[in-house]
């Protein structure tokens, strides 16, 4: 599994609308090929600063399936417009796991 991670900073006056568009996406996550888990955090010290963590079982399912696909498109028109600049996103593997 590898976990794509996108660094999200969101308009200081955009939070609920923010978050009840991801809360909104989820069933688009839930039906994409390939996606294991799905979850944001919000950073503490800095608010307007977002990590959406999505768990996909290959890159592809990422980067060819669910980019190329039109939930792709929907999920960038719930939550687009709150962005403040455009998402930092990368993949992890995980290498050691303590438990």
């Amino acid at each position: 599994m590898i976990y794509e991670i996108a660094e999200l900073y969101i308009k200081p006056d955009a939070h609920d609308a923010f978050q009840a568009g991801v809360a909104e996406a989820v069933p688009l996550f839930k039906a994409a090929t390939g996606c294991l888990s799905m979850r944001l955090d919000r950073d503490i010290e800095t608010p307007d600063t977002y990590h959406l963590v999505i768990g996909w079982q290959t890159l592809e399912n990422h980067t060819v399936d669910f980019r190329g696909s039109p939930a792709f498109q929907s999920w960038r028109g719930l939550v687009g417009s709150y962005f403040a600049t455009p998402p930092k996103v990368e993949h992890f593997e995980t290498v050691v796991a303590g438990f």
